[in-house]
């Protein structure tokens, strides 16, 4: 070696000892022949790589996460959930009822609990890989956490209230206590829900003023679209005959739970249970029918009508008006074979009832 050379050798920088005994400032070394670099290659290749790694790993974990709960949901949307995960309306048999009725609104609660399902995954993972990310770039997470903790302790308290609306409103999406379109009794609000958040349920009532209502707030929940609903109807009969009135609404119901119109919005066949109360003006007979819940409205209305057209026809409510407007007269009623009919035998033959020789 040349004089030269030598000075030139000698010269030249050289990593430190701790950067040559790391595998990777050697490497980086050889390839670059730069000290400067190879000292440095902690921080300009190891530390981007690590960091990079992370997110990498960060993305991966949340893609699986995913992809699981996507899963979870298409399966639960095509009624394929096991028995125990469904609710219990769901597990207990129910007349009438099929997997076609709960069916779309599974589908609307499974996409609901996974999109908040998701969000949470979400925040979960980067909020790791942030941390990670900062203790890469040699930050002091001691403190940062304390200070978050103080932080959260802070909004735990002061927006206690929110915190609990959301925990209800997720918990009424896993219950599934009621959904999009359903008729509900929410206490002061009663009507139809037009939609649902983890905050705030929103019901149109019937004069069509908009509530919203906060889940926390709910603390009960009365429900007439699920499942199935009985139908009541409660009709006057006067004084006329009650086996008489009962028959002509037998014939009526009957004739209703057969119209092809009608007969699917029936879990079970209507009944005419018989007299339900007595008043002043006669007896009341009360009809019950087991419907749909989609069904129930539509039902109550045809039944209330066909019961109306059927005692107007066999002439019992022309009775029920001639009793009030004479409270003193007696209806007539049909005779029973045997006995004299009412009002038309009171008086021995050839006589008049008092007050006629002044007409």
């Amino acid at each position: 070696m040349t004089a030269s050379e030598r000075f030139l050798a000698a010269d030249q920088p050289r990593p430190s000892q701790s950067c040559l005994d790391d595998p990777l400032c050697k490497v980086v070394f050889d390839v670059t022949d730069s000290s400067w670099f190879a000292d440095s290659s902690y921080y300009i290749l190891l530390k981007p790589l690590r960091i990079l790694l992370i997110l990498l790993v960060a993305l991966l974990i949340r893609h699986l996460l995913h992809k699981t709960v996507n899963r979870l949901v298409r399966t639960t949307a095509k009624a394929q959930v096991p028995t125990i995960l469904r609710p219990l309306r769901e597990r207990a048999p129910q007349p009438g009822t099929g997997p076609q009725v709960y069916r779309e609104r599974r589908r609307q609660r499974a996409e609901a609990i996974g999109s908040v399902l998701r969000n949470t995954i979400s925040v979960v993972v980067f909020s790791v890989a942030g941390l990670l990310i900062l203790d890469e770039l040699s930050f002091n997470l001691g403190p940062l956490l304390a200070s978050a903790g103080i932080v959260g302790l802070a909004l735990g308290f002061g927006a206690q209230t929110l915190v609990k609306d959301l925990l209800a409103g997720l918990f009424m999406l896993v219950e599934d206590q009621y959904g999009v379109g359903d008729t509900v009794d929410l206490g002061e609000a009663v009507g139809v829900v037009e939609s649902i958040g983890l905050r705030i349920t929103t019901v149109r009532d019937g004069q069509g003023v908009l509530w919203y209502i906060r889940n926390g707030e709910i603390v009960r929940v009365g429900n007439k679209s699920q499942g199935w609903a009985r139908v009541t109807v409660d009709m006057p009969i006067g004084f006329a005959s009650v086996d008489e009135a009962t028959g002509i609404m037998r014939e009526a119901v009957d004739g209703m739970a057969n119209d092809p119109q009608y007969a699917e919005d029936f879990v079970e066949p209507p009944e005419v249970l018989g007299v339900e109360q007595v008043t002043v003006d006669g007896a009341v007979v009360r009809t019950v029918a087991k419907t749909t819940a989609e069904g129930q409205f539509r039902v109550l209305r045809e039944l209330r009508r066909r019961l109306t057209e059927a005692l107007e026809d066999a002439g019992i409510t022309a009775r029920i008006a001639a009793a009030r407007s004479f409270p003193g007269a007696v209806p007539p009623r049909s005779p029973v074979p045997g006995q004299p009919g009412v009002g038309s035998a009171a008086q021995p033959p050839g006589t008049e009832p008092p007050g006629d020789e002044h007409r």
